[in-house]
């Protein structure tokens, strides 16, 4: 690997500029895959896909295939997709219900704790010496959960999944511990590949509500959203730890037209019940709330439809790269459990209009990803020497924004969506990752 000056590159970061090679260049991307994929806490599922015993879904992280599966006893195991005897990827489902796992090469079988429980001829070719209970599947080293959001982690030293969470925690309290019952996951994810960087798709979601008046004017002409430029500016973007970061957006009167999302009444005493007064009152108020969690986790709560009214739904998505210039897209549909049946239906169409594969918002975004991964690959953009000035200006609010210290919830908030303080954060957090050498550990 060609010499990079880090110095260079922080003092950049610091100043509000981000050095346009950084996007692109394939060097670092092998250095994300191990320093920052390798190291954070990446989400996997919903429990609320994984319903009965034996009930499975494969999952990937990064080059990482995975599965999920339900035990006997109710618990939620992860492994390695790959059969221990020649790493042929064990399961070829999207989701399902087993029994057990047989490998499609040799016949290996597992059970769902991953235990080796069949070996074709057994003993006949392998003798008394092979100890079966040596071959079972490797497990992620780390999986956690939070409010029915699973994650795994690939190293095994890494903090806790709430201590990386965060303050994150209290805003996925809102979004998914306000209702009796918690959230559920509707169909299955939705997946698609693009032309993109997972730095630039995950900014977009996380710290760009600046985006929203030019690149989705479309939907601005056909009045699904306000003609108001700085209608996405309105609230707080509020910086949170670990490179994460939530825009809590308004309206001009910092409050919302309607009241808990447009959720209808009958739900609201469970909201009272289950949220503090400072949780009630940004819920009351918050038109949409859009963020991330570091690195490749976003989250959009809006309210979406396509006759005339709006139901409210919540969508994960996680970024998968496939390489320095392409992801693959994964969305949830999550909804409250507790809602009924007509508003739920309702509330799935209005999200398949608009951020499904072929949604209008969506097809706005992947062509605008494109063109970043389009004009930051030749010589000019990825010139280490910076002889061409090549930053990218990530410089509103650096120096005329004071965060507001009456804002209820935790977190640096600052008193406007069109500001990049959580973009610089997820700057700085990416920089101390993919700067911190691996540790050295001993095998006494």
């Amino acid at each position: 690997m060609r010499t990079i000056d880090w110095k260079e590159v922080e003092k950049n970061i610091e100043n509000g500029r981000f050095p346009q090679w950084l996007v692109t260049d394939p060097e670092i991307y092998e250095l994300e895959k191990e320093r920052i994929f390798g190291r954070t806490w990446q989400f996997l599922a919903h429990e609320s896909e994984l319903k009965e015993p034996g009930s499975f879904v494969t999952r990937m992280m990064v080059d990482d295939p995975i599965i999920l599966v339900k035990n006997k006893n109710g618990e939620i195991n992860a492994f390695l997709n790959s059969c221990s005897h020649r790493g042929v990827r064990l399961c070829t489902e999207d989701y399902g219900n087993k029994k057990a796992f047989s490998c499609p090469y040799h016949g290996w079988t597992y059970n769902l704790n991953g235990e080796l429980i069949g070996v074709v001829a057994g003993n006949k070719v392998f003798g008394e010496s092979m100890d079966k209970s040596e071959w079972g599947l490797r497990p992620v080293p780390r999986v956690e959960s939070y409010q029915g959001m699973i994650f795994g982690n690939l190293d095994p030293d890494a903090m806790s999944l709430e201590d990386y969470l965060g303050e994150m925690k209290w805003y996925f309290d809102i979004m998914l511990g306000r209702s009796d019952g918690g959230m559920e996951v509707r169909g299955v994810p939705q997946r698609w590949v693009a032309k993109a960087n997972w730095k630039m798709t995950s900014e977009n979601f996380a710290a760009d509500p600046y985006h929203v008046q030019t690149t989705h004017r479309s939907a601005v002409e056909l009045k699904l959203t306000p003609s108001d430029p700085l209608y996405a500016s309105y609230g707080h973007q509020v910086v949170l730890s670990n490179g994460h970061g939530i825009n809590v957006i308004t309206s001009a009167t910092g409050r919302s037209n309607n009241i808990y999302q447009g959720m209808p009444e009958s739900m609201w005493s469970m909201f009272e019940k289950n949220l503090n007064k400072e949780q009630l009152d940004i819920f009351s108020r918050v038109q949409n709330f859009v963020g991330g969690v570091f690195p490749n986790l976003s989250f959009l709560s809006s309210c979406s439809g396509t006759e005339g009214t709006k139901y409210n739904h919540l969508q994960f998505r996680v970024w998968r790269p496939l390489g320095p210039d392409q992801v693959e897209i994964w969305v949830w549909y999550m909804i409250d459990k507790a809602l009924p049946e007509d508003y739920k239906e309702k509330s799935y169409k209005g999200f398949i209009a608009t951020f499904g594969a072929a949604g209008t918002l969506e097809q706005d975004d992947t062509e605008n990803w494109a063109r970043i991964v389009e004009a930051s690959q030749g010589l000019m953009a990825r010139d280490r020497n910076l002889s061409y000035n090549n930053m990218l200006n990530y410089l509103m609010g650096l120096d005329n924004l004071d965060p507001d210290e009456n804002f209820p919830g935790p977190g640096k908030a600052y008193p406007t969506c069109y500001t990049d303080h959580i973009a610089r954060s997820m700057h700085k957090y990416w920089l101390e990752l993919i700067t911190k050498e691996p540790e050295v550990k001993s095998h006494e």
